[in-house]
């Protein structure tokens, strides 16, 4: 391989005044720091409610995009089929705003003789509502997924996490899909998004080859806990219409310090899966990370969800009984707090609803960090 087929990944965390808050992208663009038509991918949290109806995402969304558009002399629509933009809404605690933007470059050194940080991206055709949350959507996730994985150049084995965003069901297309005499996988949108997400989750698993095809089926979606990944995150919303996915690992033929570990997350208070990862980075932590190595780290990814089982170490939590804050909302503050503690940065990306994403109860780390 020679220097011209190497590429790099540069990877920005950036923060958000407010949902609609470019200004930190804007001015790495004005300083030449950043090429708008490097600009790969985008995660992001933005501060409302996570659920059917939060907003921020959208706003954001938009926001970006006109940018993005304005910059590469393109329509925000041509800017949305270019670069995925997956956002998780709900940053209770001491969780910061934040968007973190993948950047593809081609690579300045020569010959590269360990994997560096590779990020592929995809996107599937548009979801239609009777399909979202069932098998037909599983396989149009595990497509994406391996398109993504080639984009990298990477191996199922060289994957490290892959964040899945699926469009959601609302009233509007539930009843949309009644009229053309159609039936959703549920009539309930908050009960809906739980059925994308595992989707979501399942066929990138799929294509991974952590779960087996002859396993899964309508009825497995949601219901069978023990089909899962700890490489994927998957979330589900209103402001797209069609499956996004971006893919992370470690892959030969890409340049630069940038290195993703990740580890499975067994329950909401696995604080030692996070120094883990961070140890498999060269890291040191054992009760928070050094001040002189918190620079190192360039993007945190985390999917958690209260246990069902309803107990965590053996002791009963209340998440699932609260019917005044969403149980998610929960377990993003305490996973949150945790980690924060543990990083001393409240720049990270938690994702609560984790169907098919880790064990029951339990989640994913996945970190981004410059190596030395």
């Amino acid at each position: 391989m020679n220097s011209r087929e190497i590429r790099e990944t540069r990877v920005f965390r950036l923060s958000m005044a407010n949902p609609g808050d470019l200004s930190e992208l804007a001015a790495l663009f004005d300083a030449g720091t950043l090429d708008p038509h490097h600009v790969a991918a985008i995660i992001g949290k933005t501060e409302g409610n996570g659920g059917v109806n939060d907003f921020t995402r959208g706003y954001f969304t938009q926001s970006l995009m006109i940018l993005l558009g304005a910059r590469l002399k393109i329509s925000p629509a041509g800017a949305a089929e270019r670069v995925p933009c997956v956002l998780s809404g709900g940053t209770e605690g001491v969780m910061s705003p934040h968007y973190v933007v993948f950047a593809r470059t081609k690579g300045t050194g020569g010959a590269i003789n360990k994997p560096a940080l590779a990020v592929g991206t995809s996107f599937s055709e548009a979801v239609a509502p009777e399909v979202l949350g069932r098998m037909p959507h599983v396989e149009a996730t595990a497509d994406a997924v391996r398109a993504a994985m080639a984009d990298a150049g990477l191996a199922p084995e060289e994957v490290h996490f892959v964040q899945v965003k699926a469009p959601c069901l609302t009233s509007a297309k539930i009843e949309e899909a009644r009229r053309r005499g159609k039936s959703t996988v549920a009539s309930d949108p908050n009960r809906a998004m739980a059925f994308a997400r595992a989707a979501g989750a399942l066929g990138a698993a799929l294509a991974l080859g952590d779960v087996p095809r002859d396993k899964l089926s309508d009825g497995a979606l949601v219901q069978d806990t023990s089909l899962y990944s700890s490489r994927v995150s998957a979330s589900s919303g209103v402001e797209i219409s069609r499956t996004e996915v971006i893919v992370l690992g470690n892959g030969l033929g890409w340049a630069g310090k940038l290195r993703i570990a990740h580890r499975e997350m067994a329950d909401a208070l696995d604080v030692q899966a996070i120094h883990d990862a961070l140890h498999d980075l060269g890291i040191p932590s054992t009760s928070s990370v050094a001040e002189a190595d918190r620079e190192r780290i360039k993007a945190v990814l985390i999917k958690a969800e209260p246990d069902r089982r309803g107990q965590v170490h053996g002791y009963r939590h209340t998440m699932l009984d609260d019917t005044d804050i969403n149980a998610q909302r929960h377990i993003r503050a305490a996973v949150g707090g945790m980690s924060a503690a543990a990083l001393g940065d409240g720049r990270i990306f938690i994702s609560g609803g984790a169907e098919h994403q880790g064990p029951d109860g339990g989640g994913l780390v996945a970190i981004v960090a410059e190596t030395q």
